[in-house]
């Protein structure tokens, strides 16, 4: 969704406060598309900063339907949104742009939200989702959830410092 913030842009000390819905159903993360199942509107605040630069603040809740990192079973992850950005209107008369403009944000005066919200979603999700903190993951034998118990499986993992000892002790061994 396109806001429109050019009285923020035009007007010293302009203050604009409005809450936008978020669109988006999926968030996409390194391939993986996130179903998104409960959202709230974005409470946004848009205040006049300098000539062409305004200030942005939002905040938001998003949960995300996603999967434990070691046992696979499907997680609701809450992903809080709280950010506070400075934006500039992408025009021909701006001279100097420093790297933390975000213009893909803006077309002329107008803030695309859903980029914004995208790139919230994406610094702000977590690094690793688990189902509960004690997870035991599944067994890399046969693919049993170790969370339901144990699957009597031989998880025995030789040090392999001591496998060029044992390579001797078996090249040595008469038949």
């Amino acid at each position: 969704m396109l806001v429109n913030l050019t009285d923020v842009f035009t007007t010293e000390g302009k203050t604009k406060t409005m809450e936008v819905p978020i669109e988006m159903e999926t968030f996409k993360s390194y391939g993986v598309d996130y179903s998104i199942v409960e959202k709230t509107p974005v409470s946004f605040t848009f205040t006049y900063g300098s000539a062409n630069r305004a200030k942005v603040c939002g905040k938001a809740e998003v949960v995300l339907d996603m999967q434990c990192d070691r046992c696979l079973k499907p997680v609701s992850v809450k992903v809080i949104l709280d950010f506070e950005r400075e934006v500039s209107p992408r025009t021909e008369e701006i001279g100097e742009i420093s790297e933390e403009d975000d213009l893909d944000l803006m077309e002329g005066y107008s803030l695309d939200t859903e980029i914004l919200i995208y790139n919230e979603l994406l610094m702000n999700q977590p690094e690793k989702v688990l189902c509960k903190d004690d997870c035991k993951g599944i067994c890399k034998v046969c693919g049993h959830d170790l969370n339901d118990g144990e699957c009597g499986c031989d998880t025995f993992v030789p040090d392999p410092r001591m496998a060029v000892l044992q390579d001797i002790f078996n090249a040595n061994k008469e038949v």
